[in-house]
């Protein structure tokens, strides 16, 4: 194991993330790594800041990982983030804290996997910190900008509901590495583990709901615990459908859902494998984005078949039905 000092280390990482200069629009970068802090000229519009840590244990386990998919994943964990409020990413900054097993090549391929995560996003990484840790973290602070931010508290009523990205495969991957069931096993597993392993944040589509949205955010924990946040900010009740929900998973999604022996549908709704698809409400329909249901008013009736707040499932039958915000909880 070939481990090097702070000083090499960091002239590692400098190495890796130093090859890209330049900024989006007419934001620039005036100090880059090698300085006590980066230092940026900012773009003429509000900024939009975001951090994410991806810690082992809790976030990956390398037995079904590799460090380029850590570093990967690290990155669009905090990039998605900026796509649910409609930003353009401009540059980043990335913590590291390396538990003692981490050896240089293991660091090098984390790296190259941050640096292949910003450049899909052209968002470089300007600067950051190294430190020694019991088990390996990595933060990502992502900078962006955005004329008009899209919030989670503007959805109103009458609104359409609509999703982009896929929902559940993620949560797929991850059921099928904690089974055991190997990739080989069948193409739609594959697909989900790579799923997993490999997000990318829908940066163009978030761009696209720009002027459009009234609100929006990421899928990370869950589509049915992250509808409740808007539902919740909001004030208003997010009406899915079940056939528009079980169309769209339809192919691979549903294969996989078949092999691992559940229902598609519970894979949709609280599948949660930090698949970062984004969910909006608008007024009017966005290009890159499906029809899931609609926004209605908190109290959209009485009895066991309607809702008052958060999530309702609509069946294919036509019953209502209220959705448990159930997905991932970090203290749950």
């Amino acid at each position: 194991m070939s481990r090097g000092t702070e000083l090499a280390r960091i002239a590692l990482l400098a190495k890796r993330f130093g090859g890209a200069h330049g900024l989006k629009g007419d934001a620039r970068i005036d100090v880059g790594i090698g300085d006590d802090a980066a230092v940026l000229e900012p773009a003429a519009a509000p900024l939009v800041w975001t951090i994410d840590a991806q810690v082992e244990g809790t976030h990956f386990r390398l037995d079904w990982l590799g460090w380029e998919d850590v570093g990967w994943r690290s990155f669009m964990a905090a990039a998605s983030d900026l796509a649910a409020m409609g930003a353009v990413p401009l540059a980043a900054l990335s913590a590291l804290a390396l538990a003692d097993e981490v050896d240089d090549a293991a660091l090098d391929a984390l790296a190259r996997g941050q640096a292949d995560a910003a450049s899909t996003v052209s968002a470089p990484i300007v600067g950051g910190n190294l430190a020694r840790g019991k088990e390996t973290s990595v933060t990502t602070t992502l900078l962006g900008y955005a004329d008009r931010p899209i919030l989670r508290s503007s959805a109103r009523v009458g609104d359409g509901l609509y999703l982009a990205g896929a929902v559940g495969m993620a949560a797929a991957g991850l059921l099928a590495l904690e089974r055991g069931v190997a990739s080989a096993a069948d193409p739609s597993i594959a697909a989900c583990i790579q799923a997993w392993r490999r997000p990318r944040a829908l940066i163009d589509r978030g761009l696209a709901m720009r002027g459009i949205a009234s609100a929006a955010l990421d899928i990370s924990d869950g589509l049915s615990r992250d509808a409740s946040h808007i539902a919740e900010a909001s004030g208003v009740t997010l009406v899915v459908e079940e056939a528009l929900l079980r169309a769209r998973a339809a192919g691979t999604l549903t294969s996989a859902a078949s092999l691992l022996g559940l229902d598609v549908l519970d894979l949709v709704l609280r599948g949660s494998g930090e698949d970062y698809a984004l969910l909006v409400t608008s007024p009017s329909p966005i290009e890159g984005f499906d029809r899931i249901g609609v926004v209605e008013s908190a109290a959209s009736g009485s009895g066991s078949d309607t809702a008052s707040g958060g999530l309702t499932l609509v069946r294919v039958d036509g019953t209502r039905a209220p959705v448990d915000p159930k997905g991932f909880d970090h203290f749950g």
